[in-house]
């Protein structure tokens, strides 16, 4: 397993739950950072489906979203699935704006998205 410093994974059976160590993920090269290690989940350690847990972070760039929208399409190719929880109101309104919220599974819990993909809470 690789060194993460910008997210944290939980294992549970076969789903990788994330929660991200940045409040406000704005910096091109932590994203760049954010983004290989978000990667590495599917590329590395085969990971199918994946939890983004937002809670705590406050800002999201542009960019970031990039990386989003290639992580599930990553997610996708393998036959996975790619669920978000947690997003606050602002993080959400500017998903309804620029649309990704039609691409992505957005749950408002962490429980709700656990019992999307199975998982008892």
């Amino acid at each position: 397993m690789s060194d993460r410093r910008r997210m944290a994974v939980a294992t549970i059976g076969e789903l990788a739950s994330v929660r991200f160590t940045d409040k406000k993920i704005v910096d091109s090269s932590n994203i760049e950072e954010m983004g290989e290690e978000m990667f590495s989940l599917v590329d590395s350690e085969n990971r199918k489906h994946i939890l983004l847990n937002f809670e705590g972070v406050e800002f999201l760039s542009s960019a970031a979203l990039n990386k989003l929208i290639l992580l599930d399409k990553k997610v996708k190719q393998v036959g996975g699935i790619l669920r978000l929880c947690n997003l606050r109101a602002e993080i959400m309104e500017v998903f309804t704006i620029t649309r990704p919220n039609r691409v992505f599974d957005i749950r408002k819990s962490e429980s709700e998205a656990l019992k999307a993909f199975g998982v008892p809470t």
